[in-house]
């Protein structure tokens, strides 16, 4: 048994290498739960959960296995409402309103991204989850002081060895390297410059000879050879998400499924359009029409709200031209077979 899975063992105390990212809005505690039975560590996202959902969620996951389970919250900062990069970004989204024939000023409430708060700290707290981690930094040093006390282990994503040496400094207790193939937002937050990010097999190698701390590998790994390429630059363990949306587990609505199995699949790019923030998506109708990276789309999460419309129009006529199709470059490993199998195939790869 190789030092790093002994040392991810003792951190974390699953039986196999594999954790499944955590995938606000296309998952619940099911595809978690069945992760977690099948020995690796299943991962609820708590971002887009309001506290009702969170008690209810939790509560399913931590009565439905004694295996050790992994919440995930972001630590953003609000920003303030601009009022006139709302308006620029309508006027942007004007011409869609029109074609669609959708009133402009119609309003839908779309999913908000919510930061890890004292308030989300003191409903968790009774369930003292085993491990927790956190996209886009850490939370302030009162509140991780707060999870850190009823003895969870503290896990937070990186995409520079820059942003891993911050997280040792600060107390998480491993890093997830998440490199430039990985679906879904990137977990930047020193730098938002794409360009000083890394692709997966130059960024893990580089962050574990920096660290003193497990290094977990995310970002197009899709399959047994793909964990052993990261055991062999040194990870500890590995997080996967792309390969779970297909599992029936998954709550990946239908047309995502079909993006995800058709030719389209195989083009992904980096996008701030659906919330403002950088996330790899495959590429649909705005993306092409507006430029992936249009910077007139405000603020994460504020970008959501204007679009909410047109997605569920387009959405009720079987359309993803507004929806985000979160996927990693690398989908080839995606099965639409249960989690288990999933995470099981996965870890043939670790030796």
């Amino acid at each position: 048994m190789s030092k790093h899975r002994q040392d991810f063992k003792s951190l974390l105390g699953t039986e196999l290498p594999v954790i499944q990212s955590p995938m606000a809005g296309v998952q619940a505690h099911g595809l978690a739960l069945a992760v977690c039975e099948a020995g690796g560590l299943g991962s609820l996202p708590g971002a887009m959960l309001s506290p009702e959902a969170l008690q209810r969620e939790l509560t399913a996951l931590a009565t439905g296995t004694s295996r050790p389970y992994n919440l995930n919250f972001f630590c953003h900062t609000l920003v303030a409402p601009n009022n006139t990069a709302e308006q620029a970004w309508r006027d942007a989204l004007a011409p869609f309103y029109q074609r669609w024939q959708l009133p402009a000023d119609q309003v839908n409430a779309a999913a908000m991204r919510t930061p890890f708060s004292h308030d989300l700290a003191d409903l968790i707290a009774p369930f003292k989850p085993p491990v927790v981690s956190f996209h886009f930094g850490l939370p302030a040093p009162d509140l991780l002081a707060r999870v850190k006390a009823w003895g969870a282990t503290v896990l937070a994503s990186a995409t520079t060895v820059d942003e891993a040496r911050w997280l040792q400094a600060r107390g998480a207790d491993a890093v997830i390297a998440q490199g430039l193939e990985a679906g879904g937002h990137r977990g930047h937050f020193l730098r938002d410059d794409l360009g000083a990010q890394m692709g997966t097999l130059a960024l893990v190698p580089q962050v574990v000879a920096a660290i003193d701390l497990p290094v977990i590998a995310a970002g197009g790994i899709a399959d047994a050879a793909g964990v052993a390429a990261a055991q062999a630059l040194g990870a500890s363990a590995v997080q996967v998400g792309t390969v779970f949306l297909l599992c029936p587990e998954a709550h990946t609505t239908a047309l995502h499924r079909a993006a995800l199995q058709g030719p389209g699949a195989r083009h992904t790019e980096i996008t701030r359009l659906f919330t403002g923030r950088p996330a790899r998506s495959i590429v649909n109708a705005l993306m092409r029409e507006l430029g992936a990276m249009n910077p007139l789309a405000p603020a994460f999460p504020t970008a959501a709200s204007a679009l909410a419309p047109l997605r569920a129009a387009a959405e009720l006529a079987g359309i993803s031209d507004f929806t985000p199709l979160w996927a990693g470059q690398n989908t080839s490993g995606c099965r639409a077979v249960a989690a288990a199998e999933i995470t099981r195939a996965l870890a043939a790869g670790w030796r």
